[in-house]
């Protein structure tokens, strides 16, 4: 079987024939010694700050080993996390984004973690960002799993293309009407103001700025109602940027080169992303990039909304007492501080997010208190069993109407319609 190379303190598999299998290092995990299984999503760049994260666990636990399972993004950790935990071979802990957790939760396969919050010593909940742990519990009730990040969308921007043209730097209140004046003005001579996926996601804070809803009723949702009143305002909003402005790239330039990688070479004002993309732009030579919250709406309110993934515990690990430790030692002051070094994500204890780890005024980007400044106005998706699906429909909908592949309001009567049954679909 192929190992990564390079990574000591645990042994790190490829994950796809691990879970495929359904076993550890070619064990049948028979006996309670077996090292855990922490499976998790990101190429090696991101799992290195994990691998360095187990060394130390594992030198404070010397009892304990850890076995370090990556796969390279969400998509193919769903689909691996399903076959393992169908064939009744789950690992003992994985991390995982909120938007997904919610069908394991459903199934009953996950241990939740709120009785063993409550009994610890090391960690509690007034730790933790009150936005990370909400969107793990499970329709309300107990806290599932404990977020490690409350990562956010923020607006990164090249501070070079802003003074060349002559616009004023973003700031903490700016407008939509601020963003677009500045998109417009960047936009030319081979270059676009701004860069976005369209979906749901990335949507969605511009709805809740007008002061609209995604859902009909985020803890139970039936319907998506972005085509009602001040909704669909923040919708059109977004829509506008590339089928009436044309500030962001069509559809064929951003086939040919993301809005990513347009960043990166300096042909794109502003990317719309999460934390995530911050140890790639660390990587800019050529000019100097910041970073600002979301514009606001007129008349609205700021609004961002989560990026965040926690570590899950399965109810069928024969470690459970050994996980949770893991999980309490990553998760605490030491463990979050290994972590918010590589830059990655905004980690979930706010002791940490205000550290030198994590706001490392010698690196980019020089306002990364902006991801700190932003939790109270942070807000999420459901986190439903059902999810899943209905943001899949949802995101190819969208896409169609943002490189105007069919017409807005045809577009978006199907996209309310064809998401409703799914609402009611539990996920797979």
């Amino acid at each position: 079987m192929e190992r990564w190379p390079g990574l000591r303190g645990a042994t790190v598999l490829m994950a796809g024939a691990l879970l495929a299998s359904g076993c550890g290092a070619g064990s049948g995990r028979d006996d309670a010694n077996d090292a855990l299984r922490f499976v998790l999503f990101g190429d090696p760049t991101e799992t290195a700050g994990y691998e360095e994260l187990v060394t130390a666990f594992e030198r404070a636990n010397p009892d304990v080993d850890v076995e370090i399972n990556p796969v390279a993004d969400q998509d193919d950790l769903m689909v691996k996390l399903s076959t393992a935990f169908a064939g009744g071979r789950p690992p003992d802990v994985f991390l995982v984004n909120y938007r997904n957790y919610g069908q394991f939760a459903a199934q009953g396969v996950l241990a939740p973690v709120q009785p063993r919050l409550e009994a610890s010593t090391v960690i509690e909940e007034a730790d933790f960002a009150a936005a990370a742990l909400d969107a793990f519990r499970f329709e309300g009730a107990e806290l599932t799993c404990l977020p490690q990040n409350v990562s956010s969308l923020e607006v990164y921007y090249n501070v070079d293309m802003f003074e060349q043209a002559g616009v004023p730097l973003p700031e903490a209140g700016w407008t939509w009407d601020d963003f677009l004046s500045a998109a417009k003005s960047l936009t030319g001579q081979g270059r676009y103001g701004v860069g976005t996926e369209p979906s749901l996601i990335r949507v969605a804070p511009f709805v809740w700025s007008a002061g609209g809803e995604v859902v009909d009723d985020p803890a139970d949702p039936t319907t998506l109602t972005l085509d009602t009143g001040t909704a669909r305002r923040g919708l059109d909003f977004f829509l506008d940027l590339q089928t009436v402005h044309r500030v962001a790239p069509p559809e064929r330039e951003e086939q040919s080169q993301d809005s990513e990688a347009r960043f990166l070479a300096g042909r794109l004002g502003m990317y719309l992303n999460s934390r995530k993309s911050v140890p790639t732009l660390r990587t800019i030579e050529d000019f100097t990039w910041d970073v600002a919250p979301l514009p606001v709406a007129p008349g609205g309110k700021p609004a961002t909304i989560l990026h965040g993934d926690a570590y899950c515990m399965s109810k069928a690990s024969p470690q459970q007492d050994q996980t949770w430790r893991f999980i309490e030692f990553a998760n605490s002051a030491e463990g979050q501080t290994i972590l918010a070094r590589s830059g990655r994500t905004v980690p979930s204890r706010i002791d940490v997010a205000r550290s030198e780890a994590f706001l490392r005024p010698d690196e980019p980007p020089a306002s990364a208190e902006v991801f700190v400044d932003v939790v109270p106005t942070i807000r999420s998706v459901p986190h439903t069993a059902s999810w899943p699906r209905v943001e899949k429909e949802a995101d190819e909908v969208l896409e169609a109407i943002f490189y105007g592949r069919i017409d807005r309001n045809e577009g978006i009567q199907q996209l309310v319609e064809t998401t409703a049954p799914l609402f009611a679909t539990p996920g797979s």
